[in-house]
């Protein structure tokens, strides 16, 4: 298990209270021992003007899944993670339904994490795949 502290979907869901998360109807569906995984609506609140999901709002549904899965993976006490940067390849148009991400680990080292997140639609077709690379900062490092 790559936890420090496991995540509930309660604690999850409850963080995102007024944020980009809920307001884009993200829904955070599964913790696995090594994944985390979310879904996210394909609805008014996601789509671009020609009807099909917005790649902002799948790079949005990734960074929240691998942000989430790394921040759970150090000790809050004494670190945090910060995006450093995010890749997105968008390979296949949404334009209805439901599309979930799940974010596995790649890489959960002392000073860098690196997560894959995989978005797939209703019919399982990979719609996205995304590469988040976070630091790891330890807090008397913010000052």
């Amino acid at each position: 298990m790559i936890w420090k502290r496991r995540p509930t979907l309660e604690t999850l869901r409850s963080m995102h209270v007024g944020t980009a998360v809920a307001t884009l109807g993200i829904e955070f569906t599964g913790v696995e021992d090594d994944a985390l995984s979310a879904r996210m609506p394909v609805d008014r609140r996601t789509v671009q003007p020609m009807g099909i999901l917005h790649g902002g709002a799948s790079a949005l549904l990734a960074e929240t899944l691998g942000s989430c899965a790394a921040a759970h993976c150090v000790d809050p006490d004494t670190h945090y993670v910060v995006g450093l940067e995010i890749n997105a390849n968008h390979l296949r148009p949404v334009r209805e339904g439901w599309v979930a991400g799940r974010a596995t680990p790649i890489h959960v080292g002392r000073t860098t994490q690196v997560w894959d997140v995989d978005i797939r639609d209703e019919a399982g077709r990979r719609t996205c795949t995304s590469r988040l690379t976070l630091a790891v900062i330890a807090k008397q490092d913010a000052k």
